[in-house]
């Protein structure tokens, strides 16, 4: 089920850090692809120490369904530690890759 095919609800949005070999396997174009199937809005980026980072934000559930699949990353990545917290501010716009 896509997400625009989902009933409106709770609207969350959650700041990630992702911590493993998640740098230089595709974890952030892997990111992008999951958030715009899911229709969610916000952002990922690499950090400077390795880890990446990501803004999530749309219905609650969606992004609970993105959290979990933060958790497996793409075929190469090896996720060792997400983060989450709560975000004050709501991106909007489509999700996209920051440098």
């Amino acid at each position: 089920m896509r997400a625009d095919d989902r009933q409106e609800g709770e609207t969350r949005s959650v700041r990630v850090r992702i911590s493993g070999r998640v740098q230089g396997v595709g974890f952030r174009a892997w990111t992008e692809r999951q958030a715009r199937e899911l229709g969610l809005s916000g952002w990922v980026r690499n950090l400077s120490g390795g880890d990446v980072e990501a803004r999530f934000n749309g219905p609650a559930a969606d992004v609970e369904t993105m959290l979990a699949a933060c958790r497996e990353g793409p075929r190469h990545a090896v996720v060792e530690r997400v983060e989450t917290w709560s975000a004050d501010d709501e991106p909007s716009g489509p999700f996209t890759i920051r440098s």
